[in-house]
Formats: structure tokens, sequence, C-alpha cells
């Protein structure tokens, strides 16, 4: 649930509120007379939620990720450590 507060207290409280952003994970809406509100969020929560979006936009993207969810969740499909997902789609480590 996102924090909500004026502007007049986002210019007092802005250190505190850029911490919960960053620290917390908090959406930080700001209100402003007359004009539209804003949200203070962290920058690289941003940047996922860009990229999703970006991934997302494509109905062909959207459909594929779907099926692999439902797979994850229902069990199907080979139990891998972090590692050997790394080698089989070839972001293992290089050897020197």
């Amino acid at each position: 649930m996102a924090l909500e507060t004026s502007y007049t207290d986002a210019r007092a409280r802005l250190a505190e509120l850029w911490d919960a952003a960053v620290n917390d994970r908090e959406l930080v809406v700001i209100h402003r007379r007359g004009s539209e509100d804003v949200v203070l969020v962290a920058a690289d929560e941003l940047a996922a939620l860009s990229e999703a979006a970006h991934v997302l936009r494509s109905p062909r993207n959207a459909a594929r990720l779907y099926r692999a969810l439902e797979r994850a969740l229902s069990g199907d499909g080979p139990e891998l450590t972090v590692d050997e997902l790394r080698d089989e789609v070839g972001l293992g480590e290089e050897e020197a």
C-alpha cells in the first residue's frame, strides 16, 4: 500500500520519504493542489517495472511468460539450481 502525503509535508519530510521509497520499497504518492499527483519510487524499482512493462507489451512474450509461470507453480519441469540454470542458458562463468 502506498504512502500518501501532501507537497508541503513531502518537502518537510523528504529524507524520511526518500528512505521509505529506497529501503522499504514504498511508493510515496505526493498530492499538490491544482496539479497532478506524482510518485516517489526507488530508481531500480522503476527500472524493473519499466522492463516488465516492455517485455509484457508483446502478446507473444506475455503468453510465453504466463505459461512458464504456470509450469513453475504447478511443479512441472526440472528442478535446477541457479548455477545449473546459468549453465543451461549459457550464462555460466567463462573459464580463464
